[in-house]
């Protein structure tokens, strides 16, 4: 009686354990770190698929969507940061609720436009500085396999795919990688846009290749994002693999652990 009490008593505590670390690391998520990872190439170069991230979630205060499948009993955001223009930030979708990442790009109030693949803020040309190419082989990437698009396509499998690269520099000084594949794409030049209080305007940093806010939410684009749709800040890359999982070692980006995010 007394080994199977023992036995009785090891499987209770044994479950306590499990309950505690699942609350730990379930309050850990939600109030500091969500992990992310990247499964497109739309911030092409800053994040590449298989790029593997902590998402900082004290950056801007917390809103329901804090809390996994949006749970969080909050109106609003509480303890609320203003985000700052140049971001890399997670939200969540205002329609088809997954997960988003973008560059902040419009602030409330702003005007945004593109003319002929060039960025204009408050009607003022955002300075653009050719920085070579950016090349990467023509083959399936991350989980999905899917392949990247090319400027120089169309291409072989195995071949290398370029696309040209410049710096960008936003109002205050912040400055991260473009790239381009269209000349004169759908999303090269658009109306004006102006951000709606309580809203920010998104884009990705592979210009040609991103579903962001140019693009209607009727035809599956992000459109204007609430607020309280914002999730953190990416800050650092921790891990990073090129291969089809996390598993094949062989295809682990050492250059990209740690790396912070421009």
């Amino acid at each position: 009686m007394a080994s199977k009490a023992a036995n009785e008593g090891g499987i209770v505590e044994t479950i306590k354990t499990v309950v505690y670390a699942l609350l730990i690391a379930g309050v850990f998520r939600t109030l500091f770190f969500q992990p992310f990872w990247i499964p497109s190439g739309s911030m092409k170069d800053t994040l590449l698929i298989g790029d593997f991230l902590f998402v900082n979630k004290m950056a801007y205060g917390y809103s329901r969507y804090s809390c996994p499948f949006g749970f969080c009993p909050i109106s609003g955001r509480l303890l609320f940061s203003d985000p700052e223009r140049g971001d890399v930030v997670v939200f969540r979708h205002p329609v088809n609720g997954s997960d988003f990442i973008k560059r902040l790009i419009g602030m409330p109030g702003d005007t945004v436009q593109m003319k002929n693949g060039v960025l204009f803020l408050n009607g003022e040309e955002v300075q653009q500085t050719p920085d070579g190419d950016f090349e990467e082989v023509y083959d399936q990437q991350g989980p999905m396999g899917n392949l990247p698009r090319c400027e120089n396509g169309p291409i072989g499998q195995g071949d290398i795919c370029k696309k040209s690269r410049a710096r960008e520099t936003l109002p205050g000084g912040r400055q991260h990688d473009i790239l381009n594949i269209d000349t004169n794409g759908f999303g090269d030049n658009t109306d004006v846009f102006t951000v709606p209080a309580g809203h920010y305007f998104f884009m990705g940093d592979n210009r040609d290749n991103s579903q962001d806010s140019r693009y209607g939410q009727a035809v599956g684009g992000v459109g204007f994002v609430p607020a309280e749709n914002l999730i953190g800040r990416a800050d650092r890359i921790m891990f990073s693999s090129a291969g089809r999982s996390m598993l094949y070692f062989w295809t682990w980006r050492s250059d990209r652990f740690f790396k912070a995010v421009e």
